[in-house]
């Protein structure tokens, strides 16, 4: 008669696909992976959805005036303001001659009234030494500044007519394929190591 009444516990070894979903370059890539998605839709909101739902412009900075906060390469986002909400300090996108498509973006530095009860805008890039030459009059203004995403400027001059619109469809299609791609392999994953345990 024995007195060792214990079980003895099988080990099972973990299955291979288990070692490669728990290791350490699986976790790297997966967060990897899932970084690059989030990163990739919030470029795709900050420069193309969102300011086509609040109405808002983007242009590309071209020139160094507005260096540190603009630099160069900058995508701008600029949003529809009242005239009367501008204030000192704001950053602001006008036509250089009313009338005409070219614009700038320079800050207000000081307002002024006309005789005649007009308002108008004294504006100077933050680089710059000196007030701009020309007072900016309420119809040259395209608007505020609403925010800004470093080096986007070059991708959105690239970027234009219909380019524009076959590259974000093929932006937004491979976005939802991925993330589709990623919801189907977890939930695999999931059904088999289920089925494993009921084994």
């Amino acid at each position: 008669m024995t007195t060792d009444d214990t079980d003895v516990i099988p080990v099972v070894p973990p299955r291979e696909d288990e070692e490669e979903h728990t290791g350490v370059w699986w976790w790297v890539s997966r967060i990897g992976s899932y970084t690059l998605l989030a990163v990739m839709v919030l470029i795709l909101l900050a420069t193309v959805v969102v300011p086509r739902v609040t109405g808002s412009t983007p242009y590309t900075v071209l020139t160094q005036s507005m260096e540190p906060t603009y630099p160069p390469g900058s995508l701008i986002v600029v949003r529809p303001v009242e005239p009367n909400e501008l204030a000192v300090g704001t950053p602001i996108t006008y036509q250089i001659r009313s009338g005409e498509p070219e614009v700038v973006t320079h800050r207000i530095v000081a307002t002024r009234q006309s005789g005649r009860g007009e308002q108008t805008f004294i504006t100077r890039g933050d680089n710059n030494g000196a007030d701009d030459e020309n007072p900016v009059q309420v119809g040259q203004i395209r608007g505020e500044v609403w925010y800004s995403v470093p080096y986007m400027g070059y991708v959105n001059n690239w970027l234009n007519g219909e380019q524009r619109k076959i590259t974000v469809a093929v932006i937004v299609i491979g976005l939802f394929g991925y993330a589709l791609v990623m919801f189907v392999g977890a939930g695999m994953d999931r059904h088999r190591s289920r089925k494993e345990r009921a084994r």
